[in-house]
């Protein structure tokens, strides 16, 4: 017997968390969250590499409607982080809707009975709405290394963090210069014999300025709910002036790229090294990463920073093109997610192609929200739902409102389907390629999980945060087929 609900929610990190939270507060109480895992918290339960914390301030990476005025740093920790998310788990009730270590396998849409049949690994359900909170930083993407599979030391992705391999003494290969690669090397630098860090380019890395909290910012936070709402406002106009460089005019970049080259200048003693950690390409082109610690820790005798193409992997060294061969104990690789969620091949729609099949053909979504062709379906960090210039978390929230804002209008209708029209996603589609032509994604010098293979946005929103904000706060029922 399959078990039904009238709304199933895949994936119980950020997204997943803030959508039952107002789907209770819209009066909804007939859902679950199916979670793959044994624990909540999404990319922050799973990542647990060293020095893991959030590159965006926490005033700001977490829930309007859950204010936290405890923050011990102004970035949080993985710790932290998943600390919080679980309290407001158990503060907003949730914890009767979990059903942990419930993946799906399939999910399609039965016409005939208009709804969706779901395979999980706790067997058969059923649902009259699926949303998808899967989040895009769920699967290691791992580098395509001829000999690979012959290597006799250690291994291993950030994602998959081995804690229980010591690295004291090792000759330490890091393949990867992302965001997980720049925290976790100034964590393991002082402990490693020999650290060789394979770049294949610099990233623009600018001042992070982390620090502790004192006592009294947070009893100023906690007994003057006004002042944490002028903080979370603070930094909001902070980071959502890097839209600057793409939204506006490429020529703003130059007061960040001074910033970032100051940065090398002040924390980079040899001219050489300093050469080769200058990234050739715009700022904001690709992902730019807040650290104060990482270039210091290039910048020791015992780190090799290595620009040549690895040729391939043998059992205890890595060899390079141009012949060189580096003796390694433990490869670490640091080189990102995939761009397509493995959930997202699970999710087929009424001509039975799955999201990655449409996705690989070009990435496509209504308001990063809703599919055509999938019905009674809607998704947090759909393709061009997520911001290069914001907090993912202030994006997350202007969907869950859209998504609630939906449920709420097919209820009161009395409707049974729901779904986006093509010529509306059609549309949008073409208001993105139009608004993503000349951005610094796509004109900046650089690739990455920004663009597409073909060259073309991958998924962020060419325009303002605040913009995205104000088209998602009601659910625009025109561009739907609503049907009873």
């Amino acid at each position: 017997m399959s078990e039904h609900t009238h709304i199933a929610v895949v994936g119980a990190g950020f997204g997943g968390i803030g959508l039952a939270v107002k789907l209770r507060a819209a009066g909804f109480e007939d859902f679950v969250i199916l979670e793959r895992a044994d624990d909540l918290g999404g990319t922050w339960r799973a990542n647990t590499y060293p020095g893991c914390a959030c590159d965006v301030p926490s005033q700001l990476y977490s829930y309007s409607f859950a204010p936290n005025p405890e923050w011990s740093r102004t970035y949080g920790k993985q710790a932290e982080i998943l600390e919080y998310i679980r309290a407001v788990a158990v503060e907003h009730g949730l914890e009767r809707f979990l059903r942990y270590r419930t993946e799906v396998l399939d999910a399609r849409w039965d016409e005939s009975a208009t709804l969706w049949r779901l395979e999980t690994t706790r067997g058969p359900r059923t649902a009259n709405f699926l949303v998808s909170a899967t989040g895009i930083f769920a699967e290691a993407k791992y580098p395509d290394l001829p000999g690979l599979n012959t290597f006799a030391g250690t291994s291993f992705h950030s994602l998959h963090w081995d804690h229980a391999h010591d690295l004291t003494g090792e000759r330490v290969a890091v393949i990867g210069t992302g965001a997980s690669a720049v925290q976790f090397v100034p964590e393991i630098q002082p402990r490693v014999a020999e650290l060789l860090l394979f770049q294949r380019s610099a990233p623009w890395i600018v001042p992070r300025l982390d620090r502790p909290t004192l006592a009294a910012e947070r009893y100023l936070l906690r007994t003057v709910p006004l002042a944490q709402k002028a903080v979370r406002g603070l930094w909001y106009s902070a980071i959502e002036t890097f839209g600057l460089i793409s939204l506006v005019d490429q020529r703003f970049r130059h007061p960040y790229e001074a910033l970032g080259r100051l940065q090398l200048l002040r924390q980079v003693r040899d001219p050489l090294l300093r050469k080769t950690l200058t990234p050739d390409y715009v700022i904001g082109c690709k992902r730019a990463i807040f650290s104060d610690a990482y270039l210091p820790a290039l910048d020791q005798p015992n780190v090799q920073v290595v620009t040549e193409p690895i040729a391939e992997v043998r059992p205890h060294s890595i060899v390079l093109r141009d012949g060189a061969e580096h003796a390694v104990d433990t490869i670490i690789f640091g080189t990102g997610f995939t761009s397509i969620p493995t959930a997202y091949e699970r999710f087929h729609g009424t001509d039975g192609r799955s999201l990655a099949e449409l996705y690989r053909q070009r990435p496509q979504s209504y308001l990063g929200a809703a599919v055509a062709g999938f019905p009674n379906f809607f998704c947090t960090l759909g393709p061009f739902g997520a911001a290069g210039n914001q907090s993912a978390i202030y994006m997350i929230e202007s969907q869950i409102a859209y998504i609630v804002d939906a449920l709420k209008s097919v209820r009161h209708s009395g409707a049974r389907r729901v779904e986006v029209r093509p010529e509306a996603q059609r549309e949008f589609l073409s208001e993105m390629s139009r608004r993503s032509s000349s951005t610094v994604w796509l004109t900046g010098g650089c690739t990455g999980y920004y663009t597409t293979s073909d060259g073309l946005n991958a998924g962020l929103y060419p325009n303002w945060s605040f913009e995205y904000r104000r088209r998602t706060s009601t659910f625009d029922s025109d561009a739907y087929e609503v049907t009873a």
